[in-house]
C-alpha cells in the first residue's frame, strides 16, 4: 500500500513552485486522476485568479481547508453578487468550508504562501461552459487582477 504524507518541506516546495508559476498557484495531487475522491493541495499567491465557478454539470460538493497562510472562499449568487465569504486559516476564524454542488464560488489567497487542502469527487472532468461564471472576468483577462482585489477586500471586510 502506498502511503501519502504531507510535511512542511512539501508545502515549502509547493509554495516556491506557485510563486514562479505564471498562474501564481500550483496543485499537488494526493490522488490518482481516476480515483473516485480527489484530494489535493493548492498553493496560491494573493495575485492568483481562480475564476468563479461551480460544480453542477457533474454535481460535486467541494470541501476546503487552509493549512498554511490565510485564504478565503467567496460565494456568489446566480446574479454574480458576492454573498458570503469565509476566511480560512489553520487558526481560524473558519477551519473548513464545504461548498454544495452547484454553488458559485472562488478562492483567494489573503497572504503569500497560502495552501488550501481540497477534497471533491473524481474523476476529473474539465468544467462545462455552464459551470464557469459569465459574470466575472475570464482567467488571463486584463480585468482579472482587479477582480481578485475586489474579492480579497470583500473577504476581509
Amino acid at each position: 500500500m502506498d502511503l501519502t504524507h504531507v510535511d512542511p518541506l512539501l508545502l515549502d516546495s509547493l509554495i516556491t513552485q506557485a510563486r514562479s508559476s505564471p498562474r501564481r498557484r500550483m496543485n499537488h495531487n494526493l490522488h490518482k486522476m481516476e480515483d473516485p475522491i480527489h484530494r489535493l493541495l493548492n498553493a496560491m499567491e494573493p495575485d492568483s485568479y481562480v475564476a468563479p465557478h461551480r460544480h453542477l454539470a457533474a454535481p460535486r460538493t467541494e470541501t476546503l481547508a487552509c493549512i498554511r497562510g490565510r485564504g478565503a472562499v467567496v460565494l456568489f449568487g446566480d446574479d454574480g453578487a458576492m454573498g458570503e465569504s469565509f476566511l480560512l486559516s489553520p487558526g481560524g476564524p473558519e477551519l473548513i468550508v464545504e461548498i454544495p454542488a452547484g454553488r458559485w464560488h472562488s478562492l483567494v489567497a489573503i497572504e503569500s504562501g497560502t495552501v488550501f487542502f481540497e477534497v471533491k469527487a473524481g474523476p476529473y472532468a474539465p468544467p462545462a461552459a455552464t459551470d464557469v461564471a459569465n459574470f466575472a472576468p475570464a482567467a488571463g483577462s486584463p480585468q482579472a487582477a482587479g477582480y481578485v482585489e475586489l474579492m480579497r477586500r470583500f473577504a476581509t471586510k
